[in-house]
């Protein structure tokens, strides 16, 4: 069992002028490939490729995503050009593999919920407070352990089998580089690692797997991996160790104190940096490390961007459409108030959870004020998560609204209003590659380059109908879930 600190010396690589490095994202979705400019960040080609919908899946079909997307940006021909490549990924997905390096089961992914009875039991055993003293985080159905715990007790054969325990970004890196290593931040999300102490808790994996595992090594911040293997076609590339999606998104906007960036794709996350750790016994706020030494307080909800979707398919109108309607509804939807857990929840932790259209009249019941409020559900369920974190002595001076979601114009137009402070939407690039290749540029030449934060748009919050969203929305999930 390894802590952080271990791998390769950064910074031996031979770079020349126009050196460039790669930063991959697999995400839920999809994987994508970017390469960008060592030096200055420019963006030189891109790739992507889709992954296969559910909340399982093969870890093979990442192998071959990423071969997908690597083959469409062209990466190949770039030959010595090619620096340093980095993955950063969806965190918490449960890929265990046998001494083969062969998965003995598909890889649980992060919103799979099938362990929550399992993370239940892991807190009534222990206590939420001895959980956040040890790893900093309260198990919840996403986080790996609990899904460990659900394959000893549901596929107790394949958990026989098992010798080794990775993540998404660690088995990418495998098929990179030739062995298995993660980082601090990606580490930090499997509820069996102290991202303070930077130590694994082989502890809690005997207790609640039955066995301790074989577990890559958590590599520094800056370190190496290794280098490329023949079968990607760039043999003089160093591999940067990795992390989370959510660290590598802070590191390709280049995230300050003070900032809180605001992610609307599958999953909605809040999330900043700190140079202290964040402690919170009741497990709301995950204690996460980032991916330069510090830490990343954050929340994260299941349903953001799917909830605007499911409306869109309610009304059967395009995305274009939905938007153009809920611009045009009351500002408050007219009192309409969707809960938005389409998909449970994971803040607050309701993982049974469904969705609840609350304050309906004849009058109200439009198209526009539907398209609203579900515009509204979004923004609402994370400025819950926004007063959580404010709740902790964390400053929230400037909210940075990124990811898929943050494309809908009606989204953008209220989210100051709803949360209450200034809102920058930087300009739409792939930021989670985007923080992998920059790490990438860091392991290949020793420094964490500065690429600069374009600002596509600012908002400022615009009266007070925000305050009366809130209130309902407060009232009505206290009134369904009793929190």
């Amino acid at each position: 069992m390894s802590g952080a600190g271990q791998g390769h010396v950064p910074g031996t690589v031979n770079l020349t002028p126009g050196s460039l490095v790669v930063g991959i994202d697999s995400s839920t979705q999809s994987c994508k490939v970017v390469a960008v400019d060592l030096a200055t960040g420019e963006l030189i080609s891109t790739g992507s490729a889709n992954h296969p919908d559910g909340t399982s899946i093969d870890p093979h079909r990442w192998t071959s995503a990423l071969a997908e997307a690597w083959e469409k940006a062209g990466i190949e021909a770039m030959g010595d050009r090619i620096a340093g490549v980095a993955v950063a990924a969806q965190q918490h997905g449960m890929v265990g593999v046998d001494a083969a390096d062969q998965p003995v089961h598909d890889a649980l992914l992060w919103n799979d919920v099938r362990s929550a009875d399992d993370a239940a039991r892991m807190v009534d055993a222990l206590g939420a407070k001895v959980w956040v003293d040890a790893v900093n985080v309260l198990p919840v159905a996403s986080f790996t352990l609990t899904k460990l715990a659900w394959l000893a007790r549901s596929r107790p054969d394949a958990a026989a089998m098992l010798k080794t325990i990775g993540l998404p970004h660690d088995w990418l890196n495998l098929q990179l580089s030739g062995s298995w290593s993660t980082d601090r931040s990606d580490a930090s999300g499997t509820a069996y690692f102290d991202p303070v102490s930077n130590e694994y808790r082989p502890e809690l994996l005997q207790r609640f797997f039955g066995a301790v595992p074989a577990l890559p090594p958590v590599l520094a911040a800056n370190a190496s991996a290794g280098k490329l293997l023949p079968r990607w076609g760039v043999s003089a590339a160093v591999v940067g160790a990795g992390m989370g999606d959510n660290a590598g998104a802070a590191l390709g906007l280049e995230l300050a104190p003070g900032e809180v960036v605001v992610s609307i794709g599958t999953s909605g996350t809040v999330f900043t940096v700190s140079e202290t750790p964040v402690h919170d016994d009741s497990g709301q706020l995950a204690g996460f490390a980032d991916a330069t030494g510090r830490h990343l307080p954050l929340l994260a909800t299941i349903n953001a961007a799917r909830v605007m979707a499911a409306g869109a398919s309610m009304l059967n109108v395009d995305l274009a459409d939905f938007d153009r309607l809920a611009r045009t509804g009351a500002a408050d939807a007219g009192g309409l108030t969707l809960l938005p857990y389409l998909d449970g929840e994971r803040t607050p932790n309701l993982p049974d959870a469904t969705g609840t259209l609350v304050g309906m009249t004849r009058a109200n019941m439009t198209p526009e004020n539907l398209a609203r409020a579900s515009v509204l559900a979004v923004l609402n369920s994370l400025a819950d998560a926004l007063a959580a974190l404010t709740s902790f002595g964390l400053p929230v001076k400037r909210v940075l609204l990124i990811g898929g979601g943050a494309k809908s114009r009606a989204l953008r137009e209220a989210a100051a209003t709803m949360f209450g402070v200034p809102i920058d939407v930087p300009e739409q690039r792939e930021y989670v590659a985007l923080g992998a290749a920059r790490q990438a540029a860091w392991a290949a030449s020793g420094e964490l380059p500065p690429w600069g934060r374009r600002i596509e748009e600012s908002f400022l919050p615009d009266g007070d109908w925000g305050s009366l969203v809130r209130q309902r929305y407060v009232a009505a999930r206290q009134a369904v879930y009793g929190i």
